[in-house]
């Protein structure tokens, strides 16, 4: 393979995500420590159903078909797709310094597990007018193992028992 070749296909491949395993960017913010492998343990054991059970390794993978447009880094960057830092909790369309579609500026919920499930199966039926290119993700363990990986990675806080 040439080399312009080359380069661009490790390009495509860093940009697209080849699915392939490697590791996705770390969860912490500059300064801050990441969370170690018992403290990301412990987090995804204090999750409700299904999501305890969840595979925190395929849900890294599946991530790497979304890392193309979206950070999920404390303080991380909006690509093309909004920051998923703390999305768990954030109102649609509420992200600062992102310009979201009229349909997810104008909805009217908040970010849970349970929405973004249906959203992550396809993103077109479950909010018309959204501009989400994305096809989303026909298998329920890919989203519910990849649901579980970004409530590990971005800063979700279970709620207090009572």
């Amino acid at each position: 393979m040439h080399r312009p070749a080359l380069a661009a296909a490790l390009l495509l491949l860093t940009a697209c995500g080849d699915g392939g395993g490697t590791a996705a960017e770390p969860s912490a913010a500059p300064g801050r420590p990441a969370p170690t492998d018992a403290e990301k343990a412990a987090l995804l054991a204090s999750l409700p159903a299904p999501y305890a059970g969840a595979d925190l390794d395929n849900g890294r993978r599946v991530f790497a078909r979304c890392r193309a447009c979206h950070t999920i880094t404390e303080g991380g960057p909006n690509m093309t797709g909004p920051n998923l830092y703390g999305v768990f909790g954030r109102e649609a369309g509420d992200k600062d310094g992102y310009n979201y579609s009229t349909a997810l500026r104008e909805a009217e919920f908040t970010w849970d597990a349970e929405r973004l499930d249906h959203w992550l199966e396809n993103p077109r039926e479950f909010l018309r007018g959204n501009k989400m290119s994305f096809p989303g993700i026909a298998d329920a363990a890919d989203r519910r193992d990849l649901i579980a990986f970004l409530k590990v990675e971005t800063g979700y806080a279970s709620a207090p028992e009572e």
